[in-house]
């Protein structure tokens, strides 16, 4: 994979006008629309459910990647993939040891799975999964809310898994991404950013996308 992903993050967006953003996404040359799903349990924040994402999905052109920050997401996984997702990431901390089960729940389904983990989830604790999924995605900020700061000790994560993973696991990163630490991330190996508030609160969001893949 020589291209790297853009996944902006709606949660930045101007929920007013979400299909208009999602439209400037699009001619911004977004890849994918990252969709951030917080329950107030898992983590101390509410966002959108499964109806939401099925409205943008009826507007939307591009792949739609749901992030379940979620308690018992087992329960909820076949919602998403109906409402239209077409990536749903998991929290292996919200798993429960019952990361498999759904890994194989999602690909059942016809989805792209992915399993994230949270600043203080080391890599060996989930390097058994990286052949069953198809996404692991790196938070680098303790997820729950948008623009905090880029933990650096978290990026380092991602060399790490790129040498245990196989070679086509998509390795996605979210938390502060800008053009500077995107490049931090892309060296490392990361193939794939969410940004929020960099490219929402951008003068151009063409430019601020195309910055991110900037190596």
């Amino acid at each position: 994979m020589n291209k790297v992903i853009i996944a902006p993050s709606i949660l930045s967006s101007d929920f007013a006008n979400l299909e208009s953003e999602i439209n400037r996404l699009e001619i911004a040359g977004a890849d994918w629309v990252h969709i951030d799903v917080m329950d107030g349990h898992f983590v101390p924040n509410l966002t959108i459910g499964a109806p939401v994402v099925k409205a943008i999905r009826r507007v939307c052109n591009i792949p739609l990647d749901v992030h379940l920050m979620i308690d018992n997401p087992e329960k909820y996984i076949n919602d998403f993939a109906l409402s239209g997702a077409d990536i749903i990431t998991f929290h292996y901390e919200a798993a429960k040891g019952k990361s498999l089960e759904l890994i194989n729940q999602i690909k059942t389904l016809g989805k792209k799975a992915g399993i994230s983990i949270k600043p203080k989830t080391q890599v060996n604790e989930i390097k058994d999964l990286l052949p069953y999924a198809d996404l692991l995605l790196v938070m680098t900020v303790e997820p729950g809310f948008g623009g905090q700061k880029f933990m650096d000790e978290c990026a380092l994560k991602i060399k790490e898994i790129k040498n245990l993973a196989p070679e086509n696991l998509i390795i996605e990163v979210d938390g502060g991404i800008n053009k500077e630490t995107a490049k931090i991330c892309t060296d490392y190996g990361a193939n794939a950013l969410v940004a929020g508030n960099y490219i929402f609160k951008s003068e151009n969001i063409s430019s601020a996308v195309e910055s991110l893949r900037q190596k």
